[in-house]
């Protein structure tokens, strides 16, 4: 009964019901990347490796970049599997490359609590579409889309 009460919200209240099934697909797929293949593999789909893509974009680009933001964050608050950094960075990379706009992936490491931690992010123009700024995190390595 729960499911059904859920899947009746998702319906009548979600605004952006395509971006939010795309979102939960990517992410499953990105999951499943993430556990089962080689990462030198899946970095090739990445983009050009040690590239940024522009700083400015179309005020249409930001506004889709907002609403992938919050469809890849809520969605992936939600999933069964874990969907970390790198799976909310890859599936927003995805959503945002189908529309042809530009976006960088970084990767970075930084400390909490004594340890070093990794983290992806990405950025659409000055936007931060997923993850922490670079203020946070010392970037590793970065792939323009």
């Amino acid at each position: 009964m729960n499911f059904i009460k859920s899947f009746v919200r998702f319906i009548r209240y979600n605004n952006y019901k395509s971006v939010s099934i795309l979102c939960w697909i990517y992410s499953a797929w990105y999951r499943f990347q993430v556990l089962h293949m080689d990462s030198k593999k899946m970095q090739v789909k990445w983009g050009i490796e040690g590239e940024e893509s522009g700083e400015d974009e179309t005020m249409e680009h930001y506004k889709y970049a907002k609403v992938v933001s919050i469809c890849v964050n809520h969605v992936c608050d939600k999933t069964v599997w874990e969907s970390k950094c790198l799976v909310r960075a890859l599936t927003a990379q995805k959503l945002l490359k189908r529309k042809t706009i530009p976006s960088t992936l970084y990767l970075g490491c930084g400390m909490y609590d004594g340890k070093m931690v990794a983290h992806a992010w990405i950025r659409c123009g000055r936007m931060i579409v997923t993850g922490a700024s670079e203020e946070e995190y010392t970037v590793v390595d970065k792939f323009r889309a």
